[in-house]
């Protein structure tokens, strides 16, 4: 009887007690251990030769080397963990920003950890203390409000905190957000513009900074462009959510004001605008023109594609990151800074048009 042999070959793979070691990525690469460590570092990189870089970087891929973040973390005294607190992941705005700011994070060694409030005004403090008990560093906050006993709390025990999209009225704390004034000055002017003398703002809540600011800078948009005939109204919403901004425009509606022209506070309070108006009747752009802001992700693929002002919402994550990882530096400048505001652009598109008198709602 033929007898069938099968070769077995043994594969290693590295168990916990058989983990690859720095000692191991330096010995492969020809450094010395501290070198090694540097190297892999993002932090320390330009400490060390690019050509070293990249030879430590290849071996410890070769080896599939895993570094330690415990080990490192009992060396600097820190956890390389950064909470970022949103409000509302679901809303593509926060999910943009959270992005950005783990691109950044996670390259400079540090493990990123989502807390999601859900908009519960409580939510922030019990989620922060958790991740303080944790042993966080630092966070990237942007669920501020605009006077925020736990930012105060925060800042008199010294944790580092970067806020992101929502300012507080004491600025002790490095923010970095968009132009809100000169956004909503954009979507004043291109109204106006299109011949709209009757305007309505669909307002944010005012506890929030967002709110606040894109009422203020509608109101002195107006002040700055007033002409013979013109008429605005400024209605507050309860949230920053599709049926506030229904609630609120069909409010309107059932009321005295008239207007042409709609200004929401941001794309969800347009997209629940948008509905009150259809399900009045009224018609976007012929009877009404609307425009949001923010430029969420496919409010440009709607019927009609929304007029809005594009934040770089990325970007405010990025550096927001970026001011977060100077702060645990100890880098004093950023404080000095205080804020930091990236420009916006209005996107024209189809549900804003030249008005004729005749349709004025």
């Amino acid at each position: 009887m033929q007898q069938s042999i099968v070769e077995t070959r043994s594969v290693a793979y590295p168990s916990l007690v058989e983990r690859v070691k720095l000692a191991d990525v330096a010995r492969a690469a020809g450094v010395h251990a501290g070198t090694a460590s540097r190297a892999l570092n993002p932090n320390t990189q330009r400490h060390v030769s690019r050509d070293t870089v990249r030879r430590v970087a290849r071996a410890a891929e070769r080896l599939g080397y895993v570094p330690n973040a415990h080990a490192r973390g009992l060396r600097t005294a820190r956890s390389y963990l950064v909470g970022v607190v949103v409000p509302d992941i679901t809303n593509p705005l926060f999910s943009l920003i959270l992005r950005g700011a783990e691109q950044v994070l996670t390259t400079a060694g540090y493990t990123v950890v989502l807390s999601d409030t859900n908009n519960d005004i409580r939510g922030p403090r019990s989620q922060v203390e958790s991740l303080l008990a944790r042993g966080a560093d630092g966070f990237i906050i942007a669920t501020a409000e605009w006077d925020d006993p736990l930012l105060e709390d925060l800042d008199d025990r010294g944790v580092a905190a970067v806020l992101a999209n929502r300012n507080t009225r004491r600025g002790r704390w490095p923010y970095v957000g968009g132009d809100e004034r000169a956004g909503i000055a954009m979507a004043v002017q291109h109204l106006r513009g299109l011949g709209h003398r009757r305007l309505l703002h669909l307002a944010g809540p005012q506890h929030l900074s967002t709110g606040r600011d894109r009422a203020e800078a509608f109101e002195s948009a107006l002040r700055a462009d007033s002409l013979p005939g013109g008429d605005a109204h400024v209605r507050v919403t309860g949230a920053f959510t599709e049926a506030a901004g229904f609630d609120g425009m069909t409010a309107v509606l059932a009321g005295p004001d008239r207007f042409s022209g709609v200004v929401a506070g941001n794309d969800l309070i347009a997209l629940g605008a948008l509905d009150a108006l259809r399900a009045a009747g009224v018609r976007c752009p012929e009877d009404v023109s609307l425009t949001g802001f923010n430029d969420m992700p496919f409010v440009d693929r709607l019927t009609p594609p929304l007029t809005t002002v594009r934040l770089p919402l990325e970007e405010m994550g990025r550096m927001a990151a970026n001011e977060l990882l100077a702060l645990l530096r100890g880098q004093p400048s950023v404080r000095a800074r205080r804020s930091t505001l990236l420009p916006v652009e209005l996107m024209v598109r189809g549900t804003t048009q030249r008005h004729e008198p005749s349709r004025t709602t």
